[in-house]
């Protein structure tokens, strides 16, 4: 089998991570991986291992040029199959360019935010099958209206190996000049709304009084940098939220956190969460999207309504202020996502939509 994937992300986020562990996962099973990806993108090096990548100009949305470009290339390379990974033009572009080539196509979804339903109507018509990244985008899609023989959930994955490690938190506290003790918390996500870092901020009003010491990292890059950054000084908080930009180190430094916040207002699985649980770092999320299927509240975290600060507060303060459940949370993090997010499961799934699709 061979198959022609498209990723047009422009960095190195948790989709991009999925389709290198897809790749890799399927490189392993005997199928022949091409790859069509932005040009210059990260994950052109690490993909060579798995795929035979082809670098070309991907524009966004209205890049219609797109179509011409996939065309061509499912002509060369004669994939069995085409998957599309990603937006930013790609899904659309890249279903028109397999409709005319004749090629069957698989899209994944990887968001939970609704599309009008004239956009589900046209746009769904292009795709065979469609692979939903958790039960909650399943959800959506069918709410949509899609049929839901046409649509599979294959959760993302997290390669777990680099987070089962021991962690030196008083060395990584000591990198920062902190001291052993001190309270860390953490935010990996881009900085965009929908992420809920201006939920955060807010709470800490609630939170520093009980916790003076603390020291909250955010994690990430995007539109909202100089406006977190304002809003954290304006605040007076600028002793105690650092913003750490976007770090390729992240497994080793995961795991020396004590909480990992995520107060998003909606999200399609959040691969952050799943190498917060293999790290055995307890999560607060929010109670949307596909975060209930990574955070099982009073399990290995809890779980927020959307966009309640008092309740994220509330949240913090309570784990903060018990390590014992922190510790207990932590272990069954780790448990669940050994259990039920690793990607050979998530490579798997993929492969039997494949065939489903080539095989109805």
């Amino acid at each position: 089998m061979k198959v022609l994937h498209v990723e047009s992300g422009r960095h190195f986020y948790g989709g991009a991570y999925q389709v290198l562990y897809i790749l890799e996962g399927l490189a392993r099973r005997g199928v022949e991986n091409v790859l069509a990806c932005r040009r210059g993108a990260p994950i052109v090096e690490p993909a060579r291992a798995h795929a035979r990548v082809f670098e070309m100009p991907m524009r966004g949305d209205a890049d219609v040029g797109l179509v011409v470009r996939l065309k061509r290339l499912i002509a060369a390379t004669r994939p069995d199959l085409v998957h599309l990974h990603s937006r930013r033009g790609a899904d659309l572009w890249g279903g028109v360019a397999a409709r005319l080539a004749g090629v069957p196509c698989v899209l994944s979804r990887r968001v939970d935010n609704p599309e009008a339903p004239w956009i589900v109507r046209l746009k769904y018509r292009l795709y065979d099958h469609v692979i939903a990244i958790s039960e909650g985008i399943r959800q959506v899609l069918l709410a949509e209206g899609l049929a839901p023989e046409r649509v599979t959930c294959v959760r993302s994955a997290v390669d777990a190996a680099p987070y089962l490690v021991d962690y030196d938190k008083a060395g990584f506290r000591a990198s920062l000049g902190l001291a052993p003790e001190t309270p860390v918390v953490g935010m990996v996500a881009q900085l965009i709304p929908r992420k809920g870092h201006r939920y955060l901020l807010a709470a800490l009003a609630d939170v520093l009084p009980r916790h003076p010491t603390l020291r909250v990292l955010i994690f990430g890059r995007g539109p909202l940098e100089a406006e977190l950054t304002r809003t954290i000084i304006e605040r007076g908080l600028s002793a105690h939220v650092s913003m750490m930009g976007f770090v390729d180190n992240l497994p080793a430094i995961l795991g020396c956190l004590d909480l990992l916040l995520h107060p998003a207002d909606m999200e399609g699985l959040g691969v952050s969460l799943l190498q917060a649980a293999a790290a055995r770092v307890p999560i607060i999320a929010s109670r949307a999207g596909g975060m209930p299927e990574v955070v099982r509240d009073g399990e290995n975290g809890l779980l927020i309504a959307p966009g309640d600060v008092a309740g994220l507060a509330n949240a913090i303060n309570r784990l903060l202020g018990d390590p014992d459940l922190r510790r207990r949370a932590g272990e069954a993090g780790r448990a669940l996502i050994l259990r039920e997010f690793s990607t050979d499961a998530m490579c798997a799934g993929n492969l039997a939509v494949y065939e489903k699709t080539l095989n109805p």
